[in-house]
């Protein structure tokens, strides 16, 4: 499909994904699938950068940055909510 963003980690935001409960893992994982298509869904929270947003599935948070440019969504980081933005 045209239309839709490449998906990039980082390289620490994949070894977080890789402890997460494997429960969780699945939910997250179909939810950072469908920042290709809509990389700003409903719901989501622009943070300090205009390009970085966040999105919430369950108690894990997802950080991500944005390139409309390059049309690109790369994941920063991935946590529980009480110490993703730490």
């Amino acid at each position: 499909m045209s239309g839709a963003y490449s998906l990039r980690f980082k390289r620490d935001a994949e070894r977080e994904l890789e402890r997460l409960p494997k429960a969780d893992v699945k939910r997250i994982r179909e939810r950072i699938d469908q920042l290709q298509f809509l990389p700003r869904p409903p719901g989501c929270a622009k943070l300090g950068d205009p390009n970085i947003f966040r999105v919430r599935q369950g108690d894990y948070r997802i950080i991500y940055q944005v390139d409309d440019a390059r049309r690109v969504v790369e994941i920063l980081t991935i946590g529980h909510r009480r110490e993703v933005y730490r």
